[in-house]
């Protein structure tokens, strides 16, 4: 069974089936009128899925899989990120299932603020990798001081053994600006897998300035020899989804493709004060 409480399951199927009305009252089912996020659910839907029964699969108590689809739904609408939807989501980071809690991971990491960080950092260290993985993505979207040492334990071979935990926990561990974060991601360059050193380069350049690639000597000389380490410090903002538009995509009313914009993320103060 998972964590959904009849007030929860009843206002998120409120709200679907108002804003299902809102549809209807303009008098199409495309939802053309919903405001902020109705073309970004209708480019995922299937045209027969409204958002009642989006939330009405979300909250299906007796079936993962439709739990799965359901919160991925909704998440993926601009509107997803209404309270009742992201309790949902909350709930979901909990569930039995670890395909739900994959797509409630990353519907807190797109709609949540740093008030949910302690359940996205709970959840690095869920048994499933998938769920680690989006853990870290979801990371580095919300700023949270909370989150420094439990990723610098997730970027760390010795403790996690998926690369791609680690390569998104070194992304993660880019937006802040502390010496111990800069000594961690250093000692993270041993790392034998090319995917975490590119992301370890990564962060390394956007805190520091600084580009030394993959040379862990250059690094620490750098480190033990300046005292400003931020001083040219860039602007952290997460990787997102991107790709080119495929040839159907280049004709007139064809949905585009689900490029996101980068951004700073939820909580960051622009001006970093470490």
């Amino acid at each position: 069974m998972t964590r959904r409480t009849p007030k929860t399951v009843l206002s998120a199927l409120w709200v679907a089936y108002a804003i299902a009305m809102v549809g209807g009252l303009a008098g199409c089912n495309t939802f053309d009128d919903v405001p902020r996020g109705a073309d970004s659910l209708r480019s995922i839907m299937n045209p027969q899925t409204s958002p009642t029964q989006a939330a009405e699969m979300a909250t299906d108590q007796y079936n993962a899989e439709n739990r799965f689809r359901g919160t991925t739904l909704l998440s993926n609408a601009d509107f997803g990120g209404r309270e009742v939807y992201l309790d949902l989501y909350i709930d979901g980071v909990n569930d039995i299932d670890p395909g739900v809690r994959i797509a409630s991971v990353r519907a807190l990491g797109r709609h949540g603020d740093p008030e949910n960080a302690g359940l996205i950092i709970t959840a690095l260290n869920d048994e499933n990798r998938l769920v680690r993985i989006e853990a870290a993505r979801a990371l580095q979207r919300i700023h949270s001081p909370d989150a420094v040492s439990p990723l610098m334990e997730s970027v760390s071979i010795e403790n996690e053994a998926d690369a791609d935990v680690r390569a998104a926990a070194a992304d993660a561990l880019g937006q802040y600006q502390q010496p111990r974060v800069v000594q961690s991601l250093i000692g993270a360059l041993r790392d034998p897998r090319l995917v975490v050193n590119n992301r370890v380069q990564h962060a390394l350049v956007t805190l520091s300035g600084q580009d030394f690639g993959f040379d862990r000597r250059m690094w620490i000389d750098w480190y033990n020899q300046t005292d400003e380490l931020f001083a040219g410090a860039q602007i952290y903002t997460y990787p997102t989804f991107h790709r080119k538009r495929r040839p159907v995509e280049y004709i007139p009313l064809v949905p585009q493709p689900p490029n996101e914009t980068s951004a700073t993320p939820v909580g960051l103060d622009p001006v970093q004060d470490g």
